[in-house]
């Protein structure tokens, strides 16, 4: 058995939990497609204080879909890609399971299965 194999895989809960609100959503985003970015930075578009942002990237360091990193004076921030990745998985496993579930209740019912 593999040490990663043994090893526990994060709830996906805290990260959906994180994503369901809008600014962080749009946080991430962000730093997706920007890259690193200190807290000034990503208050300069948000509709919140830089005090809400702090707030809102600890939320997401919090679920482990961000952290943050000393450069100099400031901190930048960036999206820990792996545990997007971990968060996309689980819902092509559970997309794949609604798959099944639909197939199985077609075939109960007598209707051909679509792709």
């Amino acid at each position: 058995m593999s040490a990663r194999a043994s090893r526990p895989r994060p709830a996906p809960a805290p990260v959906f939990a994180a994503l369901g609100d809008e600014t962080r959503l749009r946080i991430v985003a962000r730093l997706c497609s920007e890259g690193p970015l200190p807290i000034v930075r990503l208050a300069e578009t948000a509709d919140v204080t830089r005090q809400a942002v702090t707030k809102h990237l600890m939320t997401l360091a919090g679920a482990g879909l961000v952290r943050g990193q000393r450069s100099g004076r400031e901190k930048l921030w960036q999206v820990d890609r792996r545990r997007l990745a971990e968060a996309r998985q689980w819902l092509d496993h559970a997309s794949a399971q609604w798959d099944e579930a639909r197939d199985r209740l077609r075939a109960w019912a007598g209707h051909p299965r679509r792709k």
